[in-house]
């Protein structure tokens, strides 16, 4: 256990989630965690009969279930975990992606004290109307259907009371766990647990604001100012805060109700192609995309509209990050292994030493994808690949790029929901294409030059006063140097050879000079003995000469 002993309230909550997962059969993650002994000491919880374990289901929904009965906190982590499909095999991804943090609902006079608390008056002197039996319960919230003074429909989103205390609490209890088990385990080490902990907590903290999703929706819909197929709900800025999020009602059919959607009599390949497009524009044209864009996530309206919905997950590309998947997606058609590896070595921030067991594994992955025609390119199978590939070699990818794996394997599934030909990678092409193509257009390449020449002027410029930083490190001894010995010793071999040479040529250079000058005493006769030393000295020079280019030549060719 971590070496700050655990407070009454946390040691309570661990002994809670600790009887929850020896119930699953998970008890080996309590020894991860360090906490086996601790457990054992409060109950002998580890000791329990086999009878009491549900050892018959595969482990992957084990998990699943275990999660969801820890409680929101866990629900969130599990939902997150789903995503990380460069840690987590297929099919632990696949029962993680069944989480739906649907819980019993709360009576609405105990969901509503802490919002009216905060408006100072109760919530049926806001709206006109407002239904008491809920539209739908999480585990953060629960949404009511309501009408506005103005007599238009919405829907009312209200945090439930005192869920920021439960999960702060979780966070840090969960935050002293993974620093533990990093420093225990190599393996759990290898899985980055306290990053992932750091993007997980960044995560749920927006979703427990309702106003930065409110925020994120009418920053998607302004990228889509001009298109009438796609939209998203409008945000009532008057009643939304962090506790509570108020939307127009959306009524249309839910994208997750194949039945009402073959009743409705919408064109299915048409929906599939602007969802599609929807969300390749958000990743490669805007940078800032719904992460999670399933069928529960869209409304289809006539004319075959589309009105996404829920944006508390979402995820941001640099332009350097955006330009990096199309370096990557370039590579893989124009067989590239090199190029590629590149770009998921840099990603992951690993040893390139990895390079060579690597970019075999990319090779064979490319050579099985080309000469496949596109329709029969499942996009979905080769994502998991290729990830699985980076797992192998103990890589893993940053949030953002991962968020986006998530995003393209959701839409693939709710484009051949629609559509069985549907076909991602034709559809995803175009926009492959006009990156390239911006990405080389004169004023961008205009506008890489001259930042390449601002950064050099920078470099130089900078560089008296960066060598003044690194000499008062050296002299308060705060200078740190990492060594490849093996590397050094090659070095060191190769700068020792090189010394010796200048110094002979030095020693060379001198015997000459020195030789010349007394050799060219005009009009005086030289005393005999400085005479032999002016020869010997050229002689020595002779012989320096000779021996410069012996070794010279000798060592190029060790090379």
């Amino acid at each position: 256990m971590p070496s700050t002993p655990a407070s009454p309230g946390e040691f309570r909550r661990l002994t809670e989630l600790s009887m929850i997962l020896i119930r699953y059969g998970l008890g080996d993650f309590l020894r991860y965690a360090g906490v086996d002994q601790i457990v054992e000491k409060a109950g002998e919880l580890l000791h329990r009969s086999d009878a009491e374990r549900i050892a018959d289901r595969p482990a992957p929904e084990r998990l699943r279930c275990a999660l969801e009965e820890m409680g929101p906190t866990f629900i969130k982590l599990g939902q997150i975990l789903s995503t990380r499909v460069d840690l987590l095999p297929p099919d632990y991804i696949h029962e993680l992606e069944k989480l739906r943090d649907h819980v019993p609902t709360l009576p609405f006079e105990n969901l509503v004290t802490e919002i009216e608390a905060e408006l100072g008056r109760p919530l049926s002197e806001v709206f006109a109307r407002i239904d008491t039996v809920p539209l739908a319960a999480g585990s953060i919230a629960q949404t009511h259907r309501a009408q506005l003074p103005t007599g238009e429909e919405v829907v009312v989103k209200i945090r439930r009371p005192g869920i920021r205390g439960v999960i702060e609490a979780d966070l840090r209890l969960l935050r002293r766990l993974a620093r533990f088990a990093a420093r225990r385990f190599d393996d759990v080490a290898r899985l980055h647990p306290e990053a992932i902990l750091r993007e997980f907590a960044n995560s749920i903290h927006v979703e427990l604001d309702f106003a930065i999703e409110g925020r994120n929706a009418e920053t998607i819909a302004k990228n889509f100012e001009g298109d009438p197929a796609i939209s998203t709900p409008k945000v009532f800025w008057d009643w939304t805060s962090e506790l509570m999020n108020v939307q127009a009602f959306i009524d249309g059919v839910r994208g997750s109700d194949p039945a009402a959607v073959d009743a409705g009599g919408f064109d299915k390949r048409e929906i599939a192609r602007r969802g599609a497009n929807a969300v390749l524009k958000m990743m490669f044209e805007d940078r800032f995309f719904h992460a999670d864009p399933h069928p529960g996530n869209v409304f289809y309206l006539s004319g075959n509209r589309l009105v996404f919905i829920d944006f508390g997950m979402v995820g941001q590309l640099s332009r350097q990050r955006r330009d990096e998947m199309v370096d990557l997606l370039y590579g893989m058609v124009e067989r590239r292994p090199d190029k590629v590896t590149e770009i998921l070595l840099t990603w992951a921030d690993a040893d390139e030493r990895q390079n060579l067991a690597l970019e075999g594994r990319i090779d064979a992955f490319i050579d099985r994808i080309h000469g496949v025609a596109l329709d029969r390119l499942d996009i979905a199978s080769l994502t998991r690949d290729l990830f699985s590939a980076m797992r192998d070699h103990n890589l893993a990818l940053p949030s953002d790029l991962t968020l986006m794996a998530k995003a393209f394997a959701s839409l693939d599934g709710m484009g051949r929901q629609l559509d069985p030909g549907f076909d991602m990678v034709a559809e995803a092409q175009p926009f492959l294409r006009r990156q390239m193509m911006r990405r080389y257009a004169p004023d961008r390449v205009l506008r890489k030059a001259k930042d390449g020449a601002a950064e050099g002027v920078d470099l130089v410029t900078g560089l008296p006063r960066d060598l003044k930083k690194l000499l008062q490190m050296a002299q308060r001894g705060q200078l740190n140097l990492g060594i490849d010995v093996v590397r050094m010793e090659r070095y060191l071999d190769r700068f020792d050879r090189s010394v010796t040479r200048v110094s002979m040529a030095i020693v060379t250079a001198a015997l000459i000079v020195g030789s010349s000058m007394v050799m060219s005493f005009s009009g005086a006769k030289l005393p005999v003995g400085l005479s032999v030393f002016a020869m010997l000295g050229f002689a020595g020079s002779v012989i320096g000469g000779f021996w410069l280019i012996y070794t010279t030549w000798r060592g190029n060719g060790r090379r």
